[in-house]
Parts: structure tokens; C-alpha cells; sequence
């Protein structure tokens, strides 16, 4: 019903209201953006992981800082779970956490800013003081209708943070800058005229870039402008999610020193290359990871290391979203995997049985038979359990799809309570 009335209310009155929300919300709460330096984070990938990075970093050189991000949110020193199913809050729970932040002593906030938050006008409000974007890939594209549409909407945070009146912090001007991306084909579409902007990559010269780097098994060793770090977080997407974070914290006037320090200190991200550990013998890996980019970076850190038979657990998301990726995402698993295993993800109002068919499609088509090497199984617990049954030591199950997500989201709008991380260590116990 209610997505009928929407039908029937003109766009552009729609977008006023939103807007209007936006800077309600933001005065209710006293316009807390307007008091500390405002970062914000965008792009298909690593938002997550570059966002925690920032405020890591930030750590490092002595700064109090909060961040929101898809994973958890952070208030200083107290960080807690984002169990809204959103990765940019709505705007009164936005500006709330604004306040909360500002009222906790934090000088410096870093949100990730989705594109469907920006397209809802999220940002509204909020006074950006320096954005970054990460990169760009189809994702999300039946939501905006179409990868142009999907690629214009990143670009509202920066066209909105060159809007914003310059800020005084302690009786210093916070000049505004945009951070790109130099190793992306997109970043310069989000550069705007009359903002400084700065690049990071891996391998162009470019404002910051390693001297060397070194791919581990359980990280990456680089040195940049002759300071050693040691990042504990897999594969040269983090380096240069890693690279985003000191850039922003050199551009905020901090030693790359102690920013580094700050990086050193991140063992894990929550349901992002989460190893579990209950001292089985063979590995398990979580991590996010839910759409075809993302795999493939995944896969290009997971294969620094060496293991025997490696099981996958996955799914794809229903909602109407990312259809198309559905069997790009079951071929991408088969090409990785020796044992695939298709699951429940969040099926919302789809036919769960169609999504998994779908996925399975495409691990069909990458040579995986029904029954030998690929498995539906639509409890995703029992899917789990299934996975680590078959594991012996030195194999690896990974499980992708839901990250340190709170719910599975099914049909009118039910949640079910998820831990993929408590569902996978009591699945190691249970197979032994």
C-alpha cells in the first residue's frame, strides 16, 4: 500500500520532503556536523574498511574520533554493532549519533555515504568537510536505473560538500578537499571545480603511494614515504583503502608517523576478512563480500595463502536488487571453490528457491555438478553446519554474503536474529 501512494506522489515532491527531513532532523539535534571535521566516504567498495580506517588512523595521532559505517558505529573509544540494515542511517538517527559524538569529545567523524543515502537526500544536513571515493562497479543499478544514474549519485556528496560554508574550528579555517582514487577509471568525474583535490594509489605517482609492498598471508607489509607499515587486514585493496585513511589524516595536518600507528593497531574488521577461530584445523573465513568486484578482491588476498579444498557458502540478496549478479556470483565461487554451497542470503519478498537457482545457475555453468560439488541447502545454518562437516585440516569454508550483518530479511518484512560469526564458531564445534 504504501509503495502504491509513493507511486502516485510527483518525484521532485518527494525530493522536497526528504530535504526538508534532513535539515529538521538537523536542527532538532543543534547542527552537531557544524562543530567537528566532517569526512565522508564513498564508492562500491572497501566504504566500510576505509571509513574504520580514517577513524584508526585519526586514533593514532591522538584525535578523538567516531565514525558510521555498514558494520558498526563508533562513539570514541565505545564501538557497537549497526544493526539497522542500513549502511547511512536515516536522518534523525544520523544527526543523534552526530550529537552523541560531538558531546563525547570527538573533533573528527567520518560517515560512509551511501549512494542510495545520498539519493534520499541523507547528507542533507550535514556539513562535509572532506569526501573520499574508493571506486566504482555496477552495483545497485535497478535501484537507480542504470549505471550512469548510479555514478551521478556518488558525485552528491561532493558537489554537496563544495556548497558547504567554510568552516571555524577553534579559530581555524577546515579547508575542504576530495580524495580520489588515481588507480580508478571513475575518479575524476568526482573531482569539482575550485576543491582541492588529492590522489592515492598503488602504483602511480600520485600524492600518496607506497615505495614498495609486500602481499602476506595475513597482510601487507609496505613502506610509504619511508615509514614502515605493517597492516594486518589482507590483500592490496586494504593497502589502498589503508592509503585513503593517511591521506585524509595527513590533509587533517597529522605526522603520517603517528597515523600509521593507528593503522597498526586494526586486528580485524568485523565481517570483513573475518578468520574465526576455534582451534579447528582448517581455516574460516567471513567476509562480506556481496557483489562480483568485491569477490574477486576477496579471492585476490584469500589466494596469498595456500589450502586444500576450499568449500564456499553464499547467497544473493532478493529485494528486487542486483538480479543480474545473482549467477555472476555462483560462476565466481565454482571458478575459486572446489565445493560450492548456495544458501539463503536475504531473500525479503523473492522466492528464496529462485535466488539459490539462480546462483547455482552459475556455478552450473562453471562445470559444478548438483550433488558432487554443489549444494542448495536454503536453511543457511544448516548450510554452515553442511560446510564445515566436509572441511578436513588444511581446507578453508568461507562464507560470504552477510558479514556481521543482525538479520536475515525475509518476506513482509520479517527479520530473523543472525550472528554469521556465533553461527560459524558453533558449527566448528558441532562437526568435531
Amino acid at each position: 500500500m504504501l509503495h502504491q501512494l509513493k507511486a502516485l506522489v510527483p518525484p521532485s515532491l518527494i525530493a522536497v520532503y526528504h530535504r526538508v527531513i534532513a535539515h529538521v532532523a538537523a536542527l532538532y539535534y543543534g547542527n552537531p556536523s557544524r562543530e567537528m571535521v566532517v569526512i565522508g566516504v564513498t564508492g562500491t567498495n572497501g566504504k566500510t574498511t576505509t571509513t574504520y580506517l580514517i577513524a584508526k588512523a585519526l586514533e593514532g595521532a591522538g584525535v578523538t574520533a567516531g565514525c558510521t559505517t555498514t558494520a558498526l558505529m563508533k562513539i570514541g573509544k565505545i564501538e557497537k554493532q549497526n544493526t539497522m540494515k542500513m549502511t547511512m542511517p536515516g536522518r534523525f538517527a544520523l544527526q543523534k549519533l552526530l550529537r552523541q559524538m560531538k558531546d563525547a569529545g570527538c573533533t573528527h567523524v567520518i560517515i560512509e555515504t551511501s549512494s542510495q543515502g545520498l539519493i534520499q537526500y541523507r547528507h542533507e544536513g550535514i556539513a562535509y568537510d572532506i569526501g573520499v571515493f574508493t571506486n566504482l562497479t555496477p552495483e545497485h543499478i535497478e535501484a537507480h536505473g542504470g549505471f550512469e544514474n548510479y555514478k551521478k549519485a556518488k558525485k552528491l556528496l561532493f558537489t554537496h560538500l563544495a556548497k558547504q560554508p567554510t568552516k571555524l574550528i577553534h579559530g581555524k579555517a577546515v579547508e575542504k578537499a576530495i580524495i580520489l582514487n588515481a588507480d580508478d577509471e571513475h575518479a575524476s568525474y568526482y573531482q569539482v571545480e575550485g576543491i582541492k583535490t588529492l590522489w592515492y594509489s598503488l602504483e602511480r605517482k600520485s600524492d600518496l603511494c607506497p615505495d614498495t609492498f609486500t602481499l602476506q598471508e595475513r597482510g601487507v607489509h609496505a613502506v610509504i614515504n619511508g615509514h614502515d607499515l605493517q597492516l594486518k587486514l589482507p590483500g592490496a585493496y586494504n593497502l589502498a583503502n589503508a592509503l585513503a585513511a593517511l591521506l585524509v589524516g595527513k590533509e587533517c595536518g597529522f605526522a603520517l608517523s603517528d597515523l600509521i600507528k593507528g593503522l597498526e593497531s586494526v586486528e580485524v574488521i568485523p565481517g570483513r576478512y573475518q578468520r574465526i577461530e576455534e582451534g579447528q584445523s582448517y581455516e574460516v573465513i567471513i567476509d562480506y563480500a556481496p557483489e562480483p568486484e568485491s569477490f574477486k578482491r576477496f579471492y585476490e588476498a584469500f589466494e596469498a595463502s595456500k589450502h586444500g579444498t576450499i568449500i564456499h557458502v553464499l547467497g544473493s540478496c532478493g529485494g528486487g536488487r542486483d538480479i543480474a549478479r545473482r549467477p555472476i556470483l555462483g560462476q565466481l565461487a565454482a571458478k575459486h571453490a572446489d565445493i560450492v554451497v548456495v544458501t539463503n542470503e536475504d531473500p525479503y519478498d523473492d522466492n528464496p528457491a529462485e535466488i539459490i537457482d539462480q546462483v547455482a545457475d552459475g556455478a552450473r555453468s562453471a562445470g559444478k555438478q548438483e550433488g558432487k560439488d554443489l549444494f542448495l541447502l536454503q536453511d543457511r545454518r544448516e548450510a554452515i553446519r553442511f560446510a564445515m562437516k566436509q572441511a578436513k585440516p588444511g581446507d578453508a569454508v568461507i562464507l560470504t554474503g552477510k558479514g556481521n550483518e543482525a538479520w536475515i530479511c525475509g518476506a513482509h518484512g520479517s527479520k530473523q536474529p543472525w550472528s554469521e560469526e556465533a553461527e560459524a564458531r558453533e558449527a566448528i564445534h558441532l562437526a568435531v
